[in-house]
């Protein structure tokens, strides 16, 4: 990615590394926290077939269209950013890899001079984290204002080991996480060098993905997404339960691809290779993937974010539409 020193850092970010704090703690179990994870069928009842017929209004979609495959009245369209701000061309996918995008900003098919796929290291982690966060400030500031609503921007933690939140001790091994309780961000700064050695997704984009996608859990709390999938949840069993929050994250994904086209459109940020970047830590930490290195075989009935496919699918969905209403993860039959 595109930065300099001219570049701004936000300032909404604690810096808690080195201190102690968390640590010998679980997370509590149900809490409040929602992560990037490292480490039975069910119907959907009336109640959560009305619950999520709410979620699909936030994102102006009639529920009647979905279940009857007509026009079923007028609904408040989803927020659009201006026709100027959003214009983005869409393609399809190579087919000669799953991570290639033939022609998209970012991609191996549009060289950029000087570009790097070098992850920061040392203090530039803090620094290049401040900088993304910044970015995402300056394009949902504007995204929200295009709909007449102001953006309350989060706070970032970075910590060692573990760290004290709202939503209970958060510890290193849970990975990057976003407690809708205090409105922030917890990221200790090893997970990036476990996301490049670990599971072979290294790069400076990828890092940024990271960021992006536990900020996109902070639109959805914005929104009130968040507030009714826990109380969808809270009356489901289990596995539906699980089900319903992969949507979530599958959204937040989608969102931080909606993050990395616009801001490319405002600042010129991605350089050759960033959205395979993404895309390879997308599929890094699928569900599937994670469970066939840590266990040897695959449940997809305890899958809580989606499979490397969905995630891969998501991301790139927002990536090309750059338009928040293409993430209605709620409302999809096929999640890929």
């Amino acid at each position: 990615m595109r930065y300099d020193d001219k570049d701004r850092e936000s300032k909404n970010v604690e810096d808690r590394r080195g201190q102690s704090g968390g640590r010998g703690y679980g997370f509590p179990g149900g809490g409040g926290g929602i992560q990037i994870p490292i480490g039975g069928k069910g119907g959907f009842s009336l109640t959560t077939m009305l619950i999520l017929g709410a979620i699909m209004l936030l994102f102006g979609i009639n529920p009647l269209d979905v279940l009857m495959g007509g026009q079923g009245g007028n609904f408040p369209q989803v927020p659009q950013m201006p026709q100027a701000e959003r214009e983005v061309q869409r393609r399809t996918a190579s087919d000669d890899t799953q991570y290639d995008i033939p022609r998209l900003p970012g991609s191996r098919g549009e060289q950029q001079p000087g570009a790097t796929t070098k992850a920061p290291t040392g203090d530039e982690i803090g620094v290049f984290v401040k900088r993304v966060l910044a970015d995402t400030e300056d394009v949902w500031g504007r995204v929200f204002q295009s709909f007449g609503q102001r953006y309350k921007e989060p706070q970032l933690v970075m910590f060692t080991g573990g760290t004290r939140t709202a939503c209970g001790p958060g510890q290193t091994q849970m990975g990057p996480f976003y407690c809708p309780l205090d409105q922030k961000i917890y990221i200790d700064t090893a997970f990036y060098n476990e996301l490049s050695r670990r599971f072979n997704a290294p790069g400076d984009f990828a890092q940024a993905y990271v960021v992006a996608h536990e900020v996109g859990h902070h639109v959805q709390t914005i929104l009130g997404i968040a507030a009714k999938v826990q109380e969808l949840k809270s009356q489901n069993d289990e596995v539906t339960g699980n089900k319903i929050q992969v949507r979530m994250e599958l959204q937040a994904d989608c969102l931080a691809g909606v993050w990395a086209n616009i801001t490319h459109q405002m600042k010129n940020r991605l350089q050759d290779g960033d959205i395979e970047e993404g895309l390879r830590a997308a599929n890094a930490i699928g569900d599937d993937m994670i469970q066939k290195k840590t266990q040897g075989h695959v449940v997809p009935d305890a899958f809580t974010h989606g499979t490397a496919a969905q995630r891969m699918r998501w991301f790139t969905t927002g990536f090309k539409s750059g338009e928040m209403g293409q993430c209605d993860t709620f409302s999809a039959r096929d999640l890929g």
